[in-house]
């Protein structure tokens, strides 16, 4: 334990223990008594029943300069949960009206990605719709409602035609300018889309991975159509340290994102102890001598008339 004010302490602490120290030092008057024939006693207990008495107020008054002085402990050091951002990257173009389970690509992965914000919670989330444009829905946020909330507004069926086509490459670089100016926790992308993206040819794969990884992001990608892969996702994913998952149903669209989960552990952090205010037992000191001291003045002193 420790005070935030120490000089104040030692310097305003002197002045109560001169008064102590007088009280217990100093020679008082005898007081004659008139007693015939009587034994007296030397009145050494009540003396120093009287003293304590008195000492009383001064030891009150010392517990408050203490609390004045704020007196101050270290917590324990603890952990917590490193935040990372997640941003979701979900292709509206218009194969994702194809029939996907009891519904459409999109709604599987809208599904997917509400299940998968109950397993990140602490996290911070954003989404992204692309097809031939970007659009950031949401700011990345710990709000997970604004997302719940999303999937009736940018379905295909009712997404603006310039979203129509597909361009990954496009909406990769602008889901990285919206995390890199995150300045805190891990950064991750799950792409999710069906279909293959021209803007990712030509070398463009590999150079978005460079930047990815000039940013510290991982991408995670979904393939929820049918056929193979393309190469270009697979090569972005695998160069910054993710993967790439081709669901074959709705309840292994759910399971991925569970892989995903499991893959991209939430890590912990060491916290530095902190300084904590600990008036607590100099409260109860105080209440205490308060109340001997109230009990005292119904007549422990030495002239009680």
């Amino acid at each position: 334990m420790s005070f935030r004010f120490p000089v104040a302490l030692v310097v305003l602490e002197i002045l109560p223990l001169i008064v102590l120290a007088w009280l217990w030092l100093r020679r008082g008057h005898g007081v004659g008594l008139p007693l015939d024939h009587a034994r007296v006693s030397s009145g050494r207990r009540w003396w120093i029943l009287v003293s304590l008495s008195e000492s009383l107020p001064v030891l009150l008054c010392m517990v408050v300069i203490a609390m004045l002085c704020g007196p101050v402990i270290l917590s324990e050091p603890k952990t917590r949960r490193r935040l990372t951002n997640i941003e979701f990257c979900v292709d509206i173009s218009g194969s994702m009206q194809a029939s996907f389970g009891s519904g459409t690509r999109y709604d599987a992965s809208m599904a997917a990605i509400n299940e998968f914000l109950d397993f990140r919670e602490g996290d911070a989330f954003g989404l992204t719709f692309f097809g031939n444009s970007v659009l950031h829905w949401v700011p990345l946020t710990n709000d997970r409602s604004a997302i719940r909330c999303a999937p009736p507004f940018m379905r295909p069926e009712v997404a603006p035609p310039w979203f129509g086509g597909t361009e990954i490459g496009k909406a990769l670089r602008a889901c990285r300018q919206v995390l890199s100016a995150r300045e805190e926790g891990d950064r991750m992308i799950i792409l999710v889309s069906d279909g293959f993206s021209f803007d990712l040819s030509n070398g463009n794969d590999q150079e978005i991975a460079r930047e990815m990884n000039q940013t510290g992001i991982v991408v995670y990608a979904i393939h929820i159509g049918g056929g193979t892969v393309p190469d270009e996702v697979v090569n972005v994913t695998g160069l910054t340290g993710g993967e790439v998952f081709q669901p074959g149903d709705a309840e292994g669209l759910k399971s991925v994102f569970q892989r995903i989960d499991d893959m991209q552990q939430a890590q912990l952090e060491k916290v530095s102890a902190e300084t904590m205010d600990y008036y607590w037992p100099f409260s109860v000191a105080g209440l205490v001598l308060l109340g001997l001291t109230t009990v005292t003045l119904f007549g422990m002193r030495y002239t009680p008339w």
